[in-house]
């Protein structure tokens, strides 16, 4: 019998910020850490929304100057949880949990790419950065969809 896979703790702006994430970040370590969280979701692993600091933030946490708790991050979540939900068929309040994102992983990016789930990135640093990996069709991009089996 397998068993299940524990959660990944991720605040709703994250799920945005996955489809388009090409392995840059804020240092090394957030990197690494990072790139567990998209092997992760990758292979399917469920989600849990979170209020605040996530998965993703925890290498930043002890770092001078963090943002994960800053009040424009919490105004990102909100408004990529009201994006998001229509899509995922769910609200997405803290306790919230997903089954993954491969399965809709190409849906959400069309969304994305078309403008349909930008709300949260008004204002954000990376958002250039995210609309040239829409642009160029997320070429590059770590997530990815599993490869089917030939069998």
């Amino acid at each position: 019998m397998a068993t299940a896979q524990a959660s990944i703790p991720l605040r709703p702006h994250h799920l945005l910020c996955s489809l388009t994430y090409r392995g840059e970040g804020y240092s090394a370590a957030f990197i690494a850490g990072y790139d567990r969280v998209i092997g992760r979701l990758a292979a399917g692993a469920p989600i849990r929304i979170v209020e605040g600091p996530d998965a993703i933030c925890a290498s930043r946490l002890g770092e001078p100057g963090c943002h994960c708790h800053d009040e424009r991050l919490a105004w990102r979540d909100r408004q990529a949880a009201a994006d998001l939900a229509p899509f995922l068929g769910q609200a997405l309040p803290a306790g919230a949990e997903l089954p993954g994102l491969v399965d809709r992983l190409a849906a959400l990016r069309a969304a994305f790419a078309g403008g349909t789930l930008r709300t949260a990135c008004s204002g954000c640093a990376w958002r250039d950065l995210c609309d040239q990996v829409a642009s160029a069709g997320f070429a590059g991009t770590r997530l990815l969809p599993p490869v089917p089996s030939l069998s």
